[in-house]
């Protein structure tokens, strides 16, 4: 017996989603609990994956697995599939188990042919419906299947809508219709070299083929590899009887969410089009209607939506995303879902949902995406100034978005991704899009709802988006766009609000963001689960107290080489780096020991009471000295221009000194400890200056503490020797004060060597702090400045490597190495402090990955903190 790759609706439920994908899941679960679903079946991801690594072939038995099925739904619906009296169509749809709206493919009113079209306008007695939805079938069967650019046949419908004086499709007559049927077919014939299949078991063979081979498709690569889904997961196909939304002003087809997945605020919202079909809605053709018009064209099926609705909710416990079509005044369920939402309505509703008894505490902090939640620190429009709107359009995905405007996709990928901020105007926007979309601040659509692709696929990335935007006339060919008289070139700045819809020209003033009560109520229960302490990665008193607002509980990494270069610091600190002798060094290291001083102060009292990091200085001494590319140009100059004198005899010395100091490979030479190993006195200023100021403070009546780190140690002898430097500055200052300070030496773990002798070191230091960023490029020999330019992408796309090792802990290499000096500290010293403080700090999987190898912190940039603070409360729940 072959193994069972078709289930009936009636066989599924929700928890088959791995193997019924998300969409086949629910729509079985929705026909257990009685809701009006069209029958159908799913085809499994099992044959999917089989039929991609069996080089696109079928698995034994699906087929026929598939026609059984078939011949189930022509039973139950009394129809018969290819047929002329009283013919079956039926929808195609992928659904993979994780949602991905938009990026595979769909076909609808599968079924129908020369003469099964006939039969369809005889049965319903309306040939204008029977020829529309046959052309519909023929444009989309053609375009995902065929592989014909949907282009062609719009251009044939314009054609005929300008001919006939027409503004929508469905005004057009069932007789003309007819002629746009022979010119379709005629494309697909000009275009493939065979005419159009008339045979409806091979359209359904054919198109089963493509929503599989949809999962390999570039758009859906692309999703995955955003939203780091798994590759392997695979998708499944939905067959289904055809419900229709076209047959006439008592039918139409909608898009619905149980609350505002903007706001979050507890409403129904969507859209509906009478006389159309579900595609019409989700690619943007046409602009539809606020949801609460279907109470005035259909009251009955609205209240029965509006029930149905909460039952949906009440069952999921989760906000639903529901597609829905009515036909003759008859409701039917198309699909529902946990819907896509911004941070601030995930927020929203997660607390609400708490407050209203569906979900616990636990349940509303794993229902946010940690990652996401970054979104609710952009910047928004400022309110309090008047602005002056060009154009508006539907408030789709909120936040405010500043760029150039470009009408392409590709090019919003390249200027995008080389660092430029742009503003992708489209039409209407396709999943094809979706690769501009990631690289565009915003999205700017003329057509489309806030139900639309943009819309969706925006409000998922967090990007703002405005959307039928009707009053902007877009003319590709010149690569404008024109309203109400305005010309707006691409490459022109505009801006756009995606909370009020508008758009203006230029860029407009910005406020920062300020955080929800819910917010605030989401991090402080988070705050009771997580183990992990958030700290900071802090250079400043700015920094540190805009930290302390977000909820660092103290500061894990305070670079001190960032204030050397200050413009009335940098002089001096080339000053102590040209010094010839010691005697000379100290004198220039004299002038800035007052600004590291007041540095420490203003840091160590902003955080008071909590911890403080502070890294001795890390760099090679060549990165405070100008280019020496620069100053070959600056001599050339001053010798062309016949200058002497003691300025061209500094600018050659100087010249010198930076070729003395250059190095082949700077990132594993003459910096950190090996720094102050060969000028000790640089670490000794720096170390009277972290005491006087704790001295200051502490006169003051201020508490503070503070952990003196040495970097890039890989021997204990290395920090041994360091130590007692830092030490005999602190007996110094002790002395001339007449008092105690707090504080402790550790160092930074940023070598192989480091870890794995990390038991020794531990002997003398009383912290250890990763630092992952340098563990990462000493772990895998990647130069981070080549590497994330060059060939990380090419590992990624070829899956050598899962993720940027920069961006996304590497746990089995790096990871291995910190489990092993975490092992080998502890063994030494039970107790002893341990946190990280690279880049890896802030990102949800490796916070989690620093919660299960037991560290004491995360250490991370300001604007990370709330991120981290939940990532460490979910890495809690999940670990426990």
């Amino acid at each position: 017996m072959s193994k069972k790759y078709v289930y009936l609706f009636e066989e599924g439920n929700s928890n088959m989603r791995q193997l019924l994908g998300g969409k086949g899941a629910n729509l079985a679960e929705m026909t257990l609990i009685g809701l009006p679903v069209p029958a159908g079946f799913t085809i499994t991801t099992e044959a999917c994956n089989e039929y991609l690594t069996a080089g696109h072939k079928f698995p034994d038995g699906v087929l026929e697995q598939v026609f059984t099925a078939l011949e189930r739904l022509e039973l139950d619906s009394g129809k018969s599939f290819g047929k002329k009296n009283n013919p079956l169509l039926v929808s195609v749809r992928s659904g993979a188990a994780v949602s991905m709206p938009g990026m595979m493919d769909t076909i609808l009113n599968l079924g129908l042919n020369d003469e099964s079209v006939q039969g369809l306008a005889s049965l319903t007695g309306d040939s204008r419906f029977a020829y529309d939805c046959y052309r519909r079938f023929i444009q989309m069967f053609s375009d995902v299947v065929l592989g014909v650019e949907h282009a062609r046949f719009d251009e044939v419908m314009e054609r005929y809508k300008r001919k006939l004086a027409l503004i929508f499709d469905y005004e057009i007559p069932s007789s003309e219709l007819q002629s746009i049927i022979e010119e379709y077919k005629e494309i697909v014939e000009q275009e493939k070299g065979f005419a159009f299949p008339q045979d409806v078991r091979e359209q359904l063979t054919m198109a089963i083929q493509a929503v599989f081979d949809s999962w390999n498709n570039q758009r859906a690569i692309v999703y995955r590899r955003l939203n780091k889904i798994d590759d392997e997961l695979g998708t499944a196909v939905n067959v289904q009887c055809m419900a229709f939304g076209n047959m006439g002003l008592d039918c139409g087809t909608g898009v619905a969410f149980t609350r505002n997945p903007s706001t979050g605020e507890r409403e129904l919202y969507g859209e509906f089009l009478v006389n159309a079909q579900g595609e019409d809605v989700v690619a943007g053709i046409r602009t539809p209607t606020p949801i609460d018009r279907l109470k005035e064209e259909l009251p009955g099926v609205f209240q029965q939506f509006l029930d149905t609705c909460q039952k949906l909710e009440t069952h999921y416990r989760d906000m639903q995303d529901i597609e829905f079509t009515v036909e003759k005044g008859k409701l039917y369920m198309l699909q529902t879902r946990s819907g896509k939402r911004t941070a601030r309505a995930s927020v929203r509703i997660a607390v609400e949902m708490v407050n209203e008894g569906l979900i616990t505490v636990e349940e509303a902090l794993l229902r946010v995406d940690a990652e996401q939640i970054n979104q609710l620190l952009h910047r928004q429009i400022d309110q309090s100034v008047k602005l002056d709107a060009i154009a508006k359009g539907l408030p789709a995905s909120p936040g405010a978005a500043c760029g150039k405007v470009l009408f392409d996709a590709d090019l919003a990928e390249k200027m995008g991704g080389a660092g430029e901020k742009v503003v992708l105007v489209r039409s209407e926007t396709t999943p094809d899009d979706i690769h501009g979309i990631i690289y565009a601040q915003g999205v700017l659509t003329a057509r489309g709802g806030m139900t639309s692709h943009a819309a969706v696929v925006a409000r998922g990335m967090g990007k703002p988006c405005v959307c039928g935007c009707e009053a902007i006339k877009i003319d590709s060919g010149n690569r404008q766009f024109i309203v109400n008289g305005i010309v707006v070139k691409e490459g022109d700045v505009i801006t756009i609000d995606g909370a009020s819809g508008n758009v203006m020209l230029g860029e407009v003033p910005m406020i920062e963001p300020t955080l929800s009560d819910e917010f605030a109520l989401l991090l402080q229960w988070a705050n009771q689960i997580k183990k992990l302490a958030i700290r900071a990665n802090a250079d400043t008193p700015q920094d540190a107290a805009r930290a302390r607002e977000f909820g660092a509980e103290g500061i894990g990494l305070c670079r001190t080489e960032h204030m050397f270069m200050a413009a009335e610091r940098l002089p001096i600190v080339q000053q102590m780096i040209l010094a010839e002798n010691l005697e000379d060094r100290e004198e220039a290291l004299s002038q800035l020991l007052p600004f590291q001083r007041d540095d420490f102060y203003g840091i160590l009292k902003a955080m008071a009471p909590h911890p403080v990091t502070i890294r001795l200085l890390d760099p090679p001494l060549h990165e405070f000295l100008p280019h020496p590319e620069t100053l070959l140009l600056e001599i050339a100059e001053m010798k062309h221009q016949q200058i002497k004198g003691k300025v061209l005899l500094e600018k050659e010395e100087l010249l010198k000194k930076v070729h003395s100091l250059s190095e082949a490979n700077p990132m594993l030479g003459h910096r950190g400890c090996r720094l102050g190993l060969t000028y000790p006195e640089i670490y000794c200023m720096q170390a009277r200056a972290i005491f006087e100021a704790m001295v200051q403070l502490q006169k003051e009546g201020i508490d503070c503490f503070t952990e003196v780190e040495i970097p890039l140690v890989m021997d204990i002898a290395e920090l041994s020797l360091l130590k007692a430097e830092i030490m005999g500055v602190y007996e110094q200052v002790k002395k001339e004060n007449n008092c105690e300070l707090d504080f402790t030496v550790g160092t930074m773990l940023e070598l192989p060597r480091a870890c794995i002798m990390a038991d020794e070191i531990a002997r003398e230091a009383e912290f250890f702090s990763f630092g992952t960023n340098d563990l990462t490029q000493t772990t895998f020999g990647f130069s981070r400045d080549d590497a994330e330019g060059k060939f990380i992408p090419i590992y990624l796309e070829k899956k050598i490597i899962k993720d940027n090792p920069f961006a996304v802990l590497d746990r089995k290499g790096v990871g291995s190495l910190m489990r092993l000096a975490v092992e080998k500290a502890r063994s030494v010293k039970k107790d002893i402090l341990m946190g990280i403080c690279g880049e890896h700090g802030g990102e949800p999987s490796s916070i989690e990955f620093c919660h299960i190898v037991g560290l004491d912190y995360v250490s991370c940039s300001p604007y990370r903190i709330p991120v981290a603070r939940l990532a460490a409360a979910q890495a809690s729940l999940l670990n426990n």
